[in-house]
């Protein structure tokens, strides 16, 4: 099961910012793709989403444990901060359960003679392949 975690709207910083590629005109005079930046440590989360969050190997996390997500999808301000505030929230939902213990599991005994016989196969093989002796 997984739990749904919301952040706090005053811990994000939401930065309008011009977007790039290509829009004609507007696309230099309108501010209309969102900056946002998330601070895990100083963040009221829970201290093992926390720690779970900080060591994701994900490029939107810096050193400093900020998430920055850039959301320039879409020509409306509104609509961009709102893919930006889904993206954190998946970010974070997606670190929220944690992990399932691994269960160490033995080969079954098929598997073993299949492994052996394909092994014992190849040594057959490979020894014809020696220099033929008088």
């Amino acid at each position: 099961m997984r739990s749904h975690v919301t952040v706090s709207p005053d811990e994000v910083e939401i930065t309008a910012i011009r977007a790039q590629g290509a829009g004609g005109q507007n696309v230099n005079k309108v501010s209309n793709a969102v900056h946002l930046r998330f601070d895990i440590t100083a963040s009221s989360l829970p201290a093992d989403i926390r720690e779970r969050l900080l060591q994701v190997g994900d490029q939107r996390i810096s050193k400093d444990g900020v998430v920055i997500i850039k959301a320039q999808k879409f020509r409306s301000l509104e609509k961009n901060r709102t893919e930006a505030l889904r993206r954190l929230e998946e970010l974070i939902n997606r670190v929220a359960a944690p992990p399932k213990a691994r269960r160490a599991t033995r080969p079954t005994r098929a598997s073993v003679t299949r492994r052996l016989e394909g092994k014992a196969r190849r040594a057959s093989v490979k020894a014809g392949r020696g220099k033929v002796g008088e």
